[in-house]
């Protein structure tokens, strides 16, 4: 099937749900894992790495619990990347859940760049 897939990732993380997502959702929490700067003009974020930058725009968010991007270079209307925070009524313990969208072909690749971003997440906020 032409197009870009689904695909959910979800991590146990040692952190308050609003600790996560002060950096799942603000320029300077993000610049601390996911990009090596972020500026947002809006509801524009531009993450930069290195040389390299790209443009992405905050189409929900509520707090402590989701925030959700899209890329405005992303060809597919449908594509988006969200991150959704969970507590265990019971264990409290703390999930988050990345969505994604990837060709088929580059769905383990996009997990594999997650799981190395989320690792740098881990180490930032002290649970790694």
């Amino acid at each position: 099937m032409p197009g870009k897939h689904k695909f959910e990732l979800e991590y146990v993380i040692n952190a308050s749900p609003k600790v996560l997502y002060t950096r799942l959702s603000n320029p300077g929490g993000l610049s601390e894992w996911f990009a090596d700067d972020v500026n947002i003009e809006g509801s524009i974020l531009t993450f930069i790495w290195d040389k390299s930058s790209q443009k992405a725009e905050l189409l929900c968010q509520k707090e402590n619990r989701l925030v959700r991007y899209r890329w405005l270079d992303d060809t597919d209307p449908k594509a988006f990347f969200e991150f959704k925070i969970s507590q265990d009524p019971l264990t409290n313990e703390v999930a988050l859940t990345i969505t994604d969208f990837a060709e088929e072909n580059e769905i383990e690749d996009s997990k594999g760049l997650w799981d190395k971003q989320i690792s740098q997440l881990f180490s930032q906020l002290g649970s790694a």
